[in-house]
């Protein structure tokens, strides 16, 4: 099994919408306190609209160190847009942020959407879900699966603010019910409920829950299929996602290898799309 990751950093995944409830937004704005007080720099898709806007200026107005990972075709459009009905029930955060430290967070632009996710998982040891649409849905699910096949080891925090990721829990526990995930692998997902009564969800620690869920990490306790991609070292311990030839086990290393096979996939689609 892979060994667990050393990065004090955190992705965060979630919306660049704002949602329909204050409880997304406080939620977000608690968390990105955290991070900065515990001196955990955070990595996130680097929009500046939505939950995306108020975890990265939260941290970042707290003094803590922020990265954004965005596509070319994202940032050269503008960046993130609302994917919501753009009707906000609620009245926004966002004003409590100093926009100007807006300046120190640190923006790298990649080639695609699979190159922005390598990119933030190499850079983090954790992984924490803020309420989001498709693409939080999809980047979730994605590093949790790459812990079930050994890619790395690093714990998924799910913020259920207002329940709302009760239906991923449901969809995950299904799956073991049908036989298509190991019993034990529903710990490959950690939730964080909250409050019981949902009232009190907009003045709980979100934050706080986050960075004690992540402590509870339990690596052991999982079951990894059997794949060896770099001989068990975690691929974020590599700088820039370049490993040691020495430690490469076949053609591809973990995270780089699945950086090199996009590559590869994307000279064969210009190929195949300038032949038709």
């Amino acid at each position: 099994m892979v060994a667990p990751s050393n990065s004090s950093a955190v992705a965060v995944y979630c919306a660049a919408s704002l949602g329909k409830q204050n409880a997304f937004q406080l939620a977000a704005l608690s968390l990105g306190h955290a991070l900065a007080e515990a001196k955990r720099p955070l990595v996130y898709g680097g929009g500046n609209r939505g939950i995306m806007g108020i975890i990265s200026g939260a941290v970042a107005d707290a003094g803590g160190q922020v990265t954004g990972v965005i596509p070319y075709a994202i940032h050269a459009a503008g960046g993130e847009k609302d994917k919501g009905d753009g009707i906000v029930k609620t009245e926004s955060v966002a004003e409590v942020l100093d926009e100007s430290r807006r300046g120190h967070i640190e923006t790298i632009i990649v080639d695609s959407m699979h190159e922005r996710k390598v990119e933030m998982a190499k850079r983090v040891g954790a992984f924490v879900g803020l309420p989001g649409g498709y693409g939080t849905f999809e980047e979730i699910l994605e590093v949790i699966t790459w812990n079930q096949i050994n890619i790395h080891n690093k714990p998924v925090i799910l913020l259920n603010v207002l329940s709302y990721y009760n239906p991923v829990r449901e969809l995950i526990r299904n799956g073991v019910r049908e036989g298509f995930i190991q019993p034990r692998n529903e710990k490959l997902c950690i939730f964080v409920d909250g409050p019981a009564d949902h009232k009190d969800h907009e003045s709980f620690n979100w934050g706080q829950a986050a960075l004690d869920a992540i402590a509870t990490w339990q690596h052991d306790q999982i079951q990894t299929l059997p794949f060896h991609w770099t001989k068990d070292i975690d691929s974020s311990a590599m700088p820039n996602g370049k490993p040691n030839i020495n430690d490469i086990t076949g053609f591809c290393s973990g995270l780089f290898g699945l950086k090199s096979i996009n590559a590869w996939l994307k000279r064969l689609w210009r190929a195949r799309s300038g032949s038709c």
